[in-house]
């Protein structure tokens, strides 16, 4: 059986305007994602990695090309369609956190249910159900100043995983992490995925990379290469 697409894109292009000048920092990216895969995205900076994030994540869009995402178009989807697949289809997990410093590691955890209209009791089910999955069941009712950057990092993972989005995007998520958290992270990065999410992982760390099952390399906007990790880690051998 085939496996489902959940993202493709065809030839998207992306240029920003600064002035006069036009910089592109898409140049015709042609890319497939199926269900349950675990992609890392790597490239240096200003290398478009982000900027191909944001346009999956529909936090962006494209100066030309299609996107479709469960076979629609985005282009063709309404402002509400869009704001609902960002809530409820996809789960962001940032480098900095974005977690709200006035509220505990639960109620962080359980701040997009509100958003979508859940119950009290159940929001605190879900959030603590989540709390259990990333080990810090526990640290339930501290806030994020209480946590160290590892535990803030997994709390952010908890909130992008509460509306069962179909997938989570990553971005540098251990950027601000040392090396034992960072190990810490991808390994429940790697739990999450043995469950079939799909995730998408954007990196300029290579160590960081090699978690994930399929690794695409971009460089000026433009795709350098795609293969398995398992052939990525051959060919450094």
């Amino acid at each position: 059986m085939k496996a489902e697409k959940i993202i493709e894109l065809e030839n998207i292009v992306k240029i920003y305007k600064l002035g006069k000048i036009e910089v592109a920092a898409l140049k015709g990216i042609t890319l497939t994602i199926s269900r349950g895969e675990f992609v890392a995205i790597m490239g240096p900076s200003g290398s478009g990695k982000s900027t191909l994030m944001n346009i999956i994540g529909c936090l962006d869009t494209p100066t030309s090309g299609n996107y479709y995402l469960h076979g629609q178009l985005v282009s063709d989807l309404s402002d509400d369609k869009l704001a609902h697949i960002r809530n409820r289809e996809i789960g962001f997990v940032f480098q900095t956190f974005n977690l709200l410093p006035r509220y505990t590691s639960l109620e962080n955890i359980a701040l997009p249910l509100v958003y979508a209209g859940i119950r009290k009791k159940e929001r605190e089910a879900r959030a603590l159900a989540m709390l259990e999955l990333v080990d810090l069941l526990e640290w339930k009712d501290h806030r994020p100043n209480e946590l160290s950057g590892g535990q803030r990092q997994k709390i952010a993972i908890a909130r992008a995983l509460i509306n069962s989005p179909s997938i989570i995007i990553a971005d540098e998520p251990t950027g601000n992490l040392d090396s034992e958290s960072a190990k810490d992270v991808m390994q429940l990065f790697q739990k999450i995925h043995a469950q079939g999410n799909t995730i998408l992982l954007v990196t300029h760390n290579e160590e960081i990379a090699l978690y994930a099952k399929r690794l695409i390399r971009i460089k000026d906007g433009q795709i350098l290469s795609d293969l398995s990790v398992e052939k990525t880690k051959l060919h450094q051998e």
